[in-house]
């Protein structure tokens, strides 16, 4: 073992980390012992040499050769494979919402109504309020369900950033409490003067039954920009497919079939 390249290689290693300091704390080495190590005044133990090398994800041939050609070799493990702005995740982001048309006239508030995913043959019908900021659109989505069998409302939260990309309008909709899964809603834009109903198809997974992947028709019903909102949220819930409640022709629309020929979930515009 050469002292010198040993000292050199480990200084070289502990380059990457914030102070020698807090290396001696995640090795559990001595400070002291260590400084040794790094002047080259001794070297380690078998044992602390196998521990500093599974610190630094080095073998010990690497760590004892020579130091240009062991910065070399970390230099590369250590670089991004491509050292430019496209690997950083808001540089992706900022490139959709460049693209992204505006949804100025969608603003307002709506219920939304889809097969629940969690409940056999239920329907959940929710808020929704679709909002601009710094030019930006989100909804927020609340819903108040009466679980059959249990007593009181649970009420959920969810918010979504929205972006409109060829021709269609696309949500990435998360839970604002537990955040532990992901909802994307892809919708048509309405093309009628008069905005009344969009529709589209979710994808997402239920906290019950397993949280396996589902997939359902979803339908927004339009209500205005300025609402009694106490008095919607009242009307929202949890509700069976033929409920009078929900009306047949929503039902009809939200109804998940794959006609004969047909191998995915599909929908049209309405």
């Amino acid at each position: 073992m050469q002292p010198e390249s040993f000292a050199q290689n480990l200084a070289f290693l502990c380059s990457y980390h914030p102070s020698i300091a807090s290396v001696c704390r995640r090795l559990q080495i001595n400070r002291q012992q260590f400084n040794k190590y790094l002047s080259g005044q001794s070297l380690p133990s078998r044992r602390n040499l196998r521990r500093i090398c599974d610190f630094f994800g080095v073998s010990e041939a690497e760590l004892l050769m020579d130091h240009q050609r062991f910065a070399e070799i970390v230099g590369l493990r250590r670089r991004p494979p491509i050292e430019h702005a496209s690997t950083d995740l808001m540089f992706h982001i900022e490139q959709l919402y460049e693209h992204s048309g505006d949804l100025g006239r969608y603003v307002g508030y709506y219920f939304r109504y889809f097969y629940s995913f969690g409940h056999a043959g239920k329907i959940i019908k929710c808020l929704v309020a679709l909002y601009e900021s710094k030019g930006r659109y989100y909804w927020k989505s609340i819903e108040r369900l009466q679980i059959p069998g249990r007593q009181g409302v649970r009420t959920s939260r969810y918010s979504a950033a929205l972006l409109f990309l060829g021709d269609r309008i696309f949500a990435l909709e998360y839970e604002t409490v537990v955040r532990s899964s992901v909802t994307e809603i892809i919708l048509y834009p309405s093309y009628q003067s008069s905005l009344h109903y969009l529709i589209g198809v979710q994808t997402g997974m239920p906290l019950l039954r397993g949280r396996k992947p589902a997939a359902a028709i979803v339908l927004f019903e339009y209500l205005g920009r300025f609402i009694d909102r106490r008095k919607a949220l009242r009307s929202c819930g949890l509700f069976d497919g033929d409920d009078p409640a929900i009306d047949a022709n929503i039902c009809s629309i939200i109804r998940n079939r794959i006609p004969e020929g047909n191998f995915v979930l599909e929908t049209e515009e309405v």
